[in-house]
């Protein structure tokens, strides 16, 4: 008998907090938002906080209007705190984190710096049952190899005062993504939980690339992405729609 499954197989199961952390450039607010977007399309309520005061470009914000319309809550500092180092502590988060329900999701700012501001966060994570999930690309400077995803680990969890309780694996070259890329990608992330002693939660993928991992003996879920944070002179894929 094959045991092998391919990813289809896997169900990708999230509920509760749910922090995304990982180094600049390793797609972390691109695949907070995919999340969002393959969670509450499974029936599943999101809430998704924007946390991100590292990037001001790059984040979930961008992305805001897409989401209403999909019914998704994503919460925003106040304007006047837009480029201020406070939303943390506005009522919104703290109560969405003292009462969450279905999946709470956190898009915090990439690396130590970021992770800051989860350090301000202790108070209304105080009993409260948490994953953070480090997101890591492999083809991107300083994650390019096992110590180098360590190494940021460390550092984020220095920063934030919580532990990463698992692995993303992101291995995203944007419109020259392949195949190959992706498999190779996997590998590297499974050593990374491997080494880091956490599981791989999922990998990501292209949504044009999932019908050729379909026979591929992946054994973690696979989350299609849709590019959504591009230059002003590119299009965001469609959320939403179909696979």
């Amino acid at each position: 008998m094959n045991n092998k499954r391919t990813h289809r197989q896997l169900k990708l199961e999230l509920s509760g907090i749910v922090i995304i952390v990982g180094a600049y450039g390793s797609g972390k607010t691109e695949v907070s938002i995919n999340l969002a977007v393959h969670m509450n399309a499974a029936g599943t309520a999101v809430r998704l906080a924007d946390l991100d005061l590292v990037n001001p470009y790059f984040r979930t914000r961008e992305a805001r209007h897409l989401l209403h319309r999909l019914g998704i809550d994503l919460v925003l500092p106040p304007a006047q705190y837009m480029q201020a180092d406070l939303p943390i502590l506005t009522p919104e988060v703290s109560g969405m984190l003292r009462h969450p329900s279905g999946l709470t999701l956190l898009d915090v700012g990439g690396d130590d710096v970021g992770a800051t501001v989860l350090a301000a966060l202790a108070d209304p994570l105080a009993g409260q049952s948490v994953q953070v999930l480090q997101v890591i690309n492999p083809n991107r400077p300083y994650t390019d190899t096992v110590d180098g995803c360590l190494k940021i680990r460390r550092e984020i969890e220095a920063k934030a005062k919580m532990t990463v309780t698992g692995i993303i694996g992101n291995a995203n070259l944007m419109e020259d993504t392949t195949e190959q890329d992706i498999l190779e990608g996997y590998n590297f992330s499974r050593q990374v939980a491997r080494a880091g002693n956490v599981p791989l939660a999922f990998i990501t993928s292209p949504v044009g690339l999932l019908t050729r991992l379909d026979k591929k003996d992946i054994q973690c879920p696979v989350l299609a992405l849709k590019r959504q944070l591009v230059p002003p002179w590119k299009q965001a894929e469609t959320l939403g729609d179909p696979d």
